[in-house]
């Protein structure tokens, strides 16, 4: 028995994100970036051309589109009309059930306008392409300012289509460029209840919920109504963004005939910290599968260096030799980099 979200009444009762005005100034987007918790900023970019062509016509947009195409190949993601939007496995999750390709990106953007407007649509998808590679100059012209901070500009074109829940470490704030965008978030405590799928082969290398939000099948994935309990909603007109903070889970549908959004990625620690992500990969291969009594030393050798570090850590070491129990520096980063290199190459 499959449960749909009208029948569980799941959606219904989720919370809306909380919305805010604020403008562009760096000072603005450095404090919506300081929340712990996901915020809509309603009209943020509303004054961007590309949302005021939308705003004018599909005809309009494409024209403005067409004007930064420079003959690039993009990346396409297509597949039937009978996939209702959905990229996600195919059958047996041995691959995507959507074909993966590239095209010009102007018989993209034609593809997109001609087909989008059906009902119900194929999926035709660009997905994360780097702005300035794909529309160079678009930035000139439709752009967030974060002062000495480089995020990872990218840009998502389609027709209707739905992403399943995943997870991002960077920051983001996602800009509705056009059409319209609903977001149901969950922190990130909610994993376990969220059934997430492979970590190797993924629809866009990060790990997913495999729980169809559209139908959710709460006798295969009962705890789903748990998280559901957590779930906040956001519904974004073209103009309007979104801060999600690091690690919050995050389902995107695009909801209109032809969508665009823009994201800003980015951390808030150096990038020679490195990822935790890669950590974690590392402790699956070396301490997962120990003896359970050796895994719970470990545990409490985690707690204590890494997640209950202070002060009282390494006070009794003078502070010479604390190599690695040291505050991490650049230099120190380095340093244990070569370390773990030759460690991996043993």
């Amino acid at each position: 028995m499959t449960c749909t979200a009208g029948e569980t009444g799941l959606f219904e009762a989720a919370a809306r994100v909380r919305e805010i005005t604020c403008d562009r100034s760096l000072d603005s987007v450095m404090a919506v970036a300081a929340s712990p918790v996901p915020l809509v900023m309603k009209g943020f970019v509303c004054d961007w051309p590309v949302v005021q062509a939308g705003a004018s016509s599909l005809a309009d947009l494409q024209a403005y589109l067409a004007r930064f195409d420079n003959g690039v190949q993009v990346p396409v993601s297509a597949g039937p009309a009978s996939l209702d939007g959905r990229i996600f496995y195919n059958a047996d999750m041995t691959g995507m059930n959507v074909d993966r390709g590239n095209a010009p990106f102007t018989v993209f953007l034609d593809r997109v306008f001609r087909h989008g407007p059906a009902e119900p649509p194929p999926v035709i998808y660009l997905a994360s392409a780097d702005v300035d590679e794909c529309l160079p100059g678009f930035r000139s012209e439709n752009d967030v300012a974060f002062g000495d901070l480089t995020p990872l500009r990218s840009i998502w074109i389609g027709t209707r289509a739905r992403v399943a829940a995943h997870n991002d470490l960077p920051l983001n704030i996602a800009c509705v460029a056009a059409g319209r965008r609903r977001f149901t978030l969950f922190p990130p405590d909610q994993t376990p209840n969220l059934y997430v799928g492979p970590f190797e082969l993924t629809p866009a290398s990060r790990p997913v919920s495999l729980v169809d939000f559209a139908a959710p099948d709460l006798i295969r994935f009962p705890r789903f109504a748990d998280a559901m309990k957590t779930a906040q909603v956001a519904e974004l007109e073209a103009g309007d963004a979104i801060f999600i903070p690091s690690m919050w889970w995050h389902h995107v549908e695009s909801l209109a005939a032809v969508n665009i959004l823009v994201n800003y990625w980015w951390r808030s620690v150096p990038a020679w910290l490195g990822t935790p992500q890669d950590v974690l990969h590392h402790a699956m291969m070396t301490l997962r599968d120990l003896p359970p009594e050796e895994k719970r030393i470990w545990q409490n050798m985690f707690e204590h260096y890494v997640f209950g570090n202070d002060a009282e850590t390494v006070s009794h070491i003078p502070p010479h030799a604390r190599g690695i129990l040291a505050p991490m520096t650049e230099d120190l980063a380095r340093r244990v980099r070569t370390f773990l290199s030759g460690r991996f190459n043993r």
